[in-house]
């Protein structure tokens, strides 16, 4: 019993490495191959590409963000002055998926475009600061570079979508500027640990609405369903 028992083990093992390499995988596939201005992919390819990688990403960024609370959050008491406090909380975004189903899905293809586009300089100046931190880990590090790439890759997807289903909507749609540089670079460490428990909080929340978003967005658009 004892073998039977310790071979299905390494069975499951086995079958979640694999899951966990096929999902990488796929979210290691480009959106559009030859680039957005090239892109042959169909819209619904280009929906479920998005809905992987925005998946991908918000999975890394909570694991990130969790990294980073056990390692310098615990006793520190962030998690009470991060409410609220980050820097897409000035875009109009629903809050959950009966609000959003009541936006319609240009509206909504907008928000995404706004809250992707609004983390392209944090995450740039996430990965910086974070290299500089020597006592920083490498998985964290890791994590921010690939979110930052990955991030980058999801919104070129996004505007050719958009480009597909909506080519009215403006490229260069007003965003949230972020300006919370000093604050990752100041000498207090407390302050400057909570700023980047601030910035890795509002990440996961933001990946977690986009990650909702795309999928509500793919069931309307391509199957023509709320879900």
């Amino acid at each position: 019993m004892e073998n039977t028992s310790g071979a299905q083990r390494g069975s499951l093992l086995l079958l979640l490495l694999l899951n966990f390499l096929l999902c990488k995988g796929a979210a290691s596939l480009p959106i559009c191959p030859n680039g957005a201005a090239n892109c042959q992919v169909s819209l619904r390819d280009l929906f479920e590409r998005a809905v992987i990688l925005s998946h991908y990403i918000h999975n890394l960024s909570s694991e990130m963000f969790n990294e980073f609370d056990k390692r310098y959050a615990q006793g520190r008491g962030f998690i009470t002055k991060a409410i609220n406090s980050c820097h897409t909380s000035s875009l109009p975004t629903p809050e959950d998926k009966e609000q959003a189903q009541q936006i319609h899905h240009e509206d909504l293809l907008r928000v995404v475009l706004r809250v992707l586009r609004s983390w392209n300089t944090p995450l740039y100046h996430l990965v910086s600061e974070v290299r500089g931190m020597q006592e920083a880990p490498d998985t964290i590090l890791s994590k921010a570079v690939e979110i930052e790439e990955q991030n980058r890759r999801l919104l070129e997807g996004m505007e050719k979508i958009v480009g597909q289903v909506h080519p009215g909507i403006k490229e260069n749609e007003i965003y949230s500027v972020w300006s919370g540089l000093p604050s990752l670079q100041m000498a207090d460490e407390d302050a400057r640990l909570f700023a980047f428990y601030n910035l890795l909080h509002c990440l996961r929340r933001d990946s977690h609405k986009i990650d909702n978003y795309l999928k509500l967005l793919k069931c309307r658009i391509i199957y023509d369903s709320n879900c």
